[in-house]
């Protein structure tokens, strides 16, 4: 019994259900082109690579096929087509002697530099004029030759040959405009000019205030972005315009990117991250390309919110660098100023940034009517370690004993970043130990790690 018969007599009983269909196949759209699939009739098996979406020679590799297979037939004409033509080559000496001898009947000079000559035998040969001779005419219509002149004609294969190198050079082109315009809806580049910033859904992994613990001026101060973007209408009305831009301002690890999400989660909008880094970029004006499209994402999707990290990177003042080093910065600086002075905040597009070096920024992104509100996200203090010790230890498994503020008064100026490592590296020793459970000593452990 061969294989194919063992899976049948396995895989479909008597009754026609099956134990387990996954084991015989898989729907169209997975990527399993080397595996048959069975059908639901029977046992047999099919090869699901040319039926259905996984076609190998469907688009470019159907097209590269014809044309290598209309190249193979050129060739195969043109071989044959001279095999056939084909005349035996002679001397030009040898061809004038024919001529002497009175054993040429015609001649068909091609070009004036090679001749087709016809013997009396019926025999066909070919010669090459080697030089100009001005006393070949004269000789064959002294010898009664029939004379007549023609073009050198070009074979298939040659003519394949010279047309080849064009062909290529178009197809790469049209292939190249397909590209791109698929990537960047006709765009020189494509790719190179589309905004890098990831959109986090509003229905995704949605975060709150309540994940943000401690902040309570924080809190306080985006609570009106929160407002706005819930009901516009209640600001509008009485003629109020929301900030267009917020600056989170705090040092590195203090939560500034949770608290834009928290937001953003609290309104139900969606959230476009990116990072200042991002925009910057060797080509001289594709920084400036990649902040168009990220406002133009944003306003097809607004309500939302629009935060760049590190805003620094492409933010800091202008005419401080030597030289033209700095100019595609500067350039993204101005396409940012430009945006943001640009859309109105009535669409529901909210701009956060942040940054640990405020004092670096360029004055025209601080002014108002751009980043016209700064929020200060400072270093938790004791009460706010002890939330964010309680909400790291949520995600790890601990005694129930846990004194989480005697935590907290040993970690004076950590950060959020800071704690949560804090909790990682116990729950690390305590798997290392194999341990069910991170206890106190764990947590000394891993504070007394991180300090030295």
């Amino acid at each position: 019994m061969d294989n194919d018969d063992k899976e049948k007599k396995d895989g479909n009983p008597a009754d026609g259900s099956r134990e387990n269909p996954d084991r015989y196949w898989r729907p169209m759209n997975e990527k399993n082109e080397g595996s048959g699939n069975r059908n639901d009739n029977g046992g047999h098996r099919h090869d699901n690579r040319f039926s259905g979406g996984n076609d190998p020679f469907k688009g470019r590799n159907r097209m590269a096929l014809i044309f290598f297979g209309v190249l193979l037939v050129f060739f195969l004409i043109s071989v044959f087509s001279s095999g056939r033509t084909a005349s035996q080559e002679v001397p030009y000496s040898t061809f004038m002697a024919y001529v002497e001898q009175g054993a040429v009947t015609s001649a068909d000079i091609q070009d004036s530099s090679v001749i087709t000559f016809r013997l009396t035998n019926g025999m066909q040969a070919v010669s090459r004029i080697p030089y100009y001779d001005p006393d070949l005419i004269p000789t064959l219509n002294a010898h009664n030759v029939q004379i007549v002149g023609s073009v050198q004609g070009i074979s298939m294969l040659q003519l394949v040959i010279q047309l080849l190198p064009w062909i290529i050079f178009i197809a790469l082109t049209i292939s190249l405009m397909r590209q791109t315009s698929a990537a960047g809806g006709g765009k020189l580049m494509g790719d190179f000019g589309k905004s890098r910033a990831r959109e986090y859904k509003a229905d995704g992994n949605r975060v709150t205030f309540a994940d943000v613990a401690g902040q309570k001026e924080s809190k306080y101060e985006l609570q009106e972005i929160v407002e706005f973007l819930k009901n516009p209408g209640k600001f509008t009305k009485i003629g109020a315009k929301i900030p267009k831009g917020v600056l989170l301002v705090g040092p590195p690890g203090t939560g500034k990117t949770l608290i834009a999400r928290a937001v953003a989660g609290e309104s139900g909008v969606s959230f476009f991250h990116t990072s200042g880094s991002d925009f910057v970029e060797m080509f001289v004006g594709m920084g400036a390309a990649r902040v168009r499209d990220l406002f133009e994402q944003a306003h097809k999707n607004a309500p939302c919110i629009v935060f760049i990290d590190e805003l620094d990177a492409v933010g800091r003042s202008r005419g401080s660098g030597l030289g033209g080093g700095h100019d595609e910065r500067e350039q993204t600086l101005n396409q940012i100023l430009v945006e943001m002075d640009g859309f109105e905040t009535d669409k529901g597009v909210i701009v956060m940034a942040a940054t640990n070096r405020p004092d670096v920024l360029d004055q025209a992104l601080l002014r108002p009517g751009r980043f016209d509100r700064q929020v200060v996200i400072d270093l938790p203090d004791l009460h706010e370690r002890d939330a964010i010790l309680n909400i790291h230890l949520k995600k790890v498994r601990h005694v129930k004993d846990l004194d989480t503020m005697r935590i907290a008064r040993a970690t004076p100026g950590s950060s959020g970043a800071d704690l949560a490592n804090l909790v990682n590296e116990a729950a690390l020793l305590a798997a290392r130990a194999n341990k069910p459970e991170v206890t106190m000593a764990e947590i000394e452990k891993a504070h007394e790690k991180i300090l030295l």
